[in-house]
């Protein structure tokens, strides 16, 4: 790289210590843009542990030891912010989520940064914030541009917002290479993955896998994962009897293994930003069975193609589409393929050349 293109890059996100989805295209693409030679900080609001492996060049920092409350921490931590800015000569601020531009406006007022939103959510939820709704707007009026992972979102953007920013549909990559083969699918497994939260229908999917247990009896299903629904899902599996079909085994801490090991994968949410866990499946030649829920699904996936689609909150559905796939080892195979030529797209490789023609784009 000609070190006058090099940029010094920022990435403004809550906190890396978080196993969820935006941490970890955080970590992916600061990475990636440190590989290709720029000089890459991360600044989480709050910790500076990190739930995945950072680029030795990637320099990662906290304005907070803890969270803080930000209602009482609102200045210090605008504070910190241009603090973090100014020490580190940033050009390009990137905001992982379009609610820290409440604390990036006045964060940067004079700096004359490059300012680019990244959106991991959809358009139409706010995740319970109202503030959501300013700061995109905020968003869409001060940043350069605005990131967000589906062509669907980007619509909504443009029609609601009318931005002055620039909207670009970027989405999010393959964390890891193409393997080299697909999964053998020996064994008889289901996977899941994700937050154990509400939006991923969790309990959706232990209702359906009921209905599947008992007419596959010697199939498991997996549900890797952490969050605030452990609880209520284990109770669930003890409620409907499925103490030897389901389990909750936990963070992934090894996903090449976890996708390696299945045989079918399952996505059962109630909404979806994007759906990474999708292309992740895909990439080991996983048949998916999915919810056509927004915004990720709904594009990712070609039903009857690469994927088996039912309606959001319908365990029947789930079911049957689940059964589909276990019976019929010729459309598993058919739909694993498929999946597996298209999350080729999603290279990691071709995915950091847009985000670094992105940060080096002239004013």
């Amino acid at each position: 790289m000609n070190p006058d293109s090099r940029r010094h890059v920022c990435f403004l996100t809550g906190t890396l210590n978080a196993m969820a989805g935006a941490e970890r295209m955080t970590a992916t693409i600061a990475n990636a843009l440190a590989a290709l030679g720029h000089h890459v900080t991360i600044l989480s609001l709050w910790d500076t542990s990190s739930q995945f492996p950072l680029h030795p060049e990637v320099r990662h920092e906290a304005v907070f030891a803890q969270r803080p409350s930000f209602k009482r921490a609102y200045f210090a931590t605008v504070a910190g912010i241009r603090r973090h800015c100014r020490a580190h000569r940033i050009d390009v601020l990137v905001q992982v989520d379009p609610m820290l531009e409440l604390f990036v406006r006045p964060a940067t007022v004079g700096l004359g940064l490059h300012h680019i939103a990244w959106e991991h959510c959809h358009f139409d939820e706010d995740l319970g914030k109202p503030a959501r709704k300013l700061a995109r707007r905020l968003a869409a009026r001060f940043c350069r541009q605005v990131v967000v992972l589906t062509e669907r979102d980007r619509s909504r953007w443009l029609e609601a917002l009318r931005p002055r920013s620039e909207v670009v549909c970027l989405p999010n990559p393959l964390p890891f290479a193409l393997p080299d083969a697909p999964a053998p699918r020996t064994q008889r497994t289901v996977l899941a993955m994700g937050r154990l939260v509400p939006a991923k229908g969790f309990d959706v999917l232990l209702r359906a896998w009921k209905i599947v247990a008992a007419q596959a009896p010697q199939w498991q299903l997996l549900i890797h994962g952490e969050g605030e629904e452990r609880p209520a899902l284990a109770a669930l599996i003890r409620e409907l009897g499925l103490e030897d079909s389901a389990s909750l085994p936990g963070i992934c801490h090894d996903p090449v293994q976890a996708y390696g090991n299945a045989s079918v994968f399952c996505l059962s949410s109630r909404y979806e930003g994007f759906g990474l866990v999708l292309i992740e499946a895909m990439a080991f030649g996983l048949p998916i069975v999915s919810t056509d829920c927004e915004t990720g699904p709904r594009e990712l996936l070609d039903p009857g193609r690469d994927a088996l689609v039912v309606a959001a909150d319908d365990a029947n559905a789930l079911a049957q589409a689940l059964l589909a796939v276990i019976r019929q080892p010729e459309l598993a195979a058919t739909l694993g393929a498929s999946g597996r030529q298209k999350a080729s797209r999603f290279a990691l490789e071709h995915i950091a050349q847009r985000w670094d023609a992105l940060v080096r784009a002239p004013g």
